[in-house]
């Protein structure tokens, strides 16, 4: 727990069934599980615009949440592989659920420069949209609402579609793959040397 009276914890240490599949319980358990799924934090400026935005919007709601006496924990998940992508129902990135509830279930995306870059290939993120207007960062009331309405409103609602992993998921992670593939290669051809002094 941090100074925030905030807990941090990774994937399955909530212990609401979010990582299941199965609809959590609401406020009546005086609990609510944050949980912020991304592609990537080193160079995504969209992921850290978010993880920034969600730790603003939580410093500004920690006093009202304490005084209800509502544990808040958050899981933040990087979503490195397909099976990862699949276990967690990640339809894009990045992606915040409140109990299990996307804060914003209408997903659009653009294409994003930095995971470009970091995949070598075309890849869209999440756009918000807050009172009208795209953001590539989610405003910190846009965050604060759907916390609030999460603890406060009784949202129940779930997307009980049947899950299926993007295209553009596909797309980025078969572009990591073959670029790790690729650095692999050319850091063993480095060291191993070739024809009568390669070593492997």
């Amino acid at each position: 727990m941090n100074n925030r009276g905030v807990m941090s914890g990774g994937c399955c240490s909530c212990g609401s069934g979010c990582c299941s599949g199965e609809a959590p319980k609401q406020a009546g358990n005086r609990r609510v599980v944050i949980d912020f799924l991304y592609l990537d934090l080193s160079v995504c400026k969209w992921c850290q615009g978010t993880d920034k935005s969600l730790e603003e919007a939580l410093n500004d709601i920690s006093n009202v949440l304490q005084a209800s006496g509502i544990e808040v924990v958050v899981n933040k998940i990087n979503v490195t592989s397909q099976e990862l992508a699949i276990k967690h129902k990640f339809i894009s990135s990045p992606t915040i659920r409140v109990n299990g509830r996307d804060i914003q279930m209408e997903v659009r995306e653009k294409l994003c420069d930095s995971c470009g870059d970091l995949c070598g290939d075309n890849v869209d993120c999440r756009v918000w949209v807050y009172n009208g207007e795209e953001y590539t960062i989610p405003p910190k009331a846009l965050i604060i609402e759907g916390i609030l309405k999460a603890v406060y409103g009784g949202e129940t609602a779930y997307d009980s579609t049947e899950y299926k992993l993007p295209e553009n998921l596909k797309k980025f992670y078969k572009s990591m793959n073959q670029k790790n593939k690729i650095n692999g290669n050319n850091k063993k051809s480095l060291f191993c040397g070739s024809g009568e002094n390669k070593c492997c």
